[in-house]
């Protein structure tokens, strides 16, 4: 077991180039008033670690959204509790400082990147992040032997204790615990990290309608109604392959929470070519999932099917140059 990493104040200690990861690392983990793009961050726990994965310092802030703080079932923060913390725009210098030059590492990065990088739009500034690190895309890069992709799942396979869970501050000591032997695993082994290039996001959802209140089981501006889509007009070239781009045609399901917004994310995928499938079958040319040994029905199938699988990062990455149709 890794000895844990202290919750009390440290001084800011500041370590040169290196491993081509600047200053080191910055564990984020941020909780919000939901998932959708209008959401917004109502605190944030930022671990600083250097270029060998040491924890140099920390740091955690609330943050007022100035409006329903969303699942407080969850997350614990009510309005009271938040109304006295500084906006958004009175704790980003500070962040962006506690970010500069360093790797941002996050636990479904994705989520996490762009609910901080559309804050930092909102104030009118550009979070001063360039990489970023999943550590579930990590994990899987190590054959981690995990039941799933949860962050209580990584903290028990190192032996990490979880004090509270959904409190920004300790979800973001348990993940800078775990990804130090992360880090070591990946560099004695010659596993590349998987770092990804973070663009500034600037949909804002700002014509998405703020929910009325909280309501249990949903988290408010993330949902909306499902939409008829258009019939691709591609038939299906087949599986997607390891290492080959995607065609157009191909039937691509997802399942499980999604950092981003769903409905974004499909209109993507048909402006590509791609059809949606709502369910895994045979014909299923490739499943999205940030937890891909979860117990949905998508997932169990295309365990069953031998589907093939991609994170939700990896199936960004292979949005941007899919392959026209063969027959087109």
């Amino acid at each position: 077991m890794y000895a844990p990493f202290p919750t009390s104040p440290l001084p800011a200690q500041r370590t040169g180039p290196g491993g081509g990861t600047g200053r080191g690392f910055a564990v984020v983990d941020v909780e919000t008033t939901g998932l959708g793009r209008s959401d917004r961050v109502i605190s944030a726990g930022v671990y600083q670690l250097d270029p060998d994965g040491e924890v140099t310092d920390h740091w955690y802030t609330l943050v007022n959204p100035e409006r329903d703080p969303g699942p407080v079932w969850i997350h614990g923060l009510t309005s009271d509790v938040l109304a006295g913390a500084p906006t958004f725009p009175e704790v980003a210098a500070e962040l962006a400082e506690r970010l500069r030059d360093r790797v941002m590492v996050a636990h479904n990065a994705l989520f996490d990147w762009n609910m901080i990088s559309r804050e930092f739009s909102r104030a009118g500034l550009r979070a001063p992040v360039e990489q970023r690190l999943c550590t579930m895309v990590l994990a899987r890069d190590l054959r981690l032997p995990l039941p799933n992709g949860k962050l209580s799942s990584l903290a028990a396979h190192f032996g990490v204790s979880q004090r509270q869970a959904h409190h920004a501050l300790d979800d973001a000591r348990v993940l800078a615990e775990v990804f130090r032997p992360s880090l070591a695993l990946a560099r004695d082994g010659g596993v590349p990290l998987p770092l990804t290039t973070c663009v500034a996001v600037t949909d804002l959802g700002e014509g998405d309608a703020a929910p009325a209140g909280p309501s249990r089981g949903s988290w408010g501006s993330s949902y909306r109604p499902a939409r008829k889509r258009p019939a691709c007009p591609y038939p299906n070239p087949g599986r997607w392959k390891d290492g080959s781009p995607l065609v157009q045609g191909m039937r691509v399901a997802i399942t499980g929470d999604t950092a981003t917004d769903r409905e974004l994310l499909e209109d993507r995928m048909i402006e590509a070519g791609l059809h949606i499938a709502s369910s895994v079958s045979r014909l299923t040319s490739l499943l999205v999932t940030n937890e891909p040994t979860s117990w949905s029905g998508k997932a169990r199938k295309a365990r069953d099917y031998g589907t093939p699988v991609v994170g939700e990062d990896a199936f960004l990455q292979l949005l941007r140059e899919v392959a026209p149709h063969p027959g087109a």
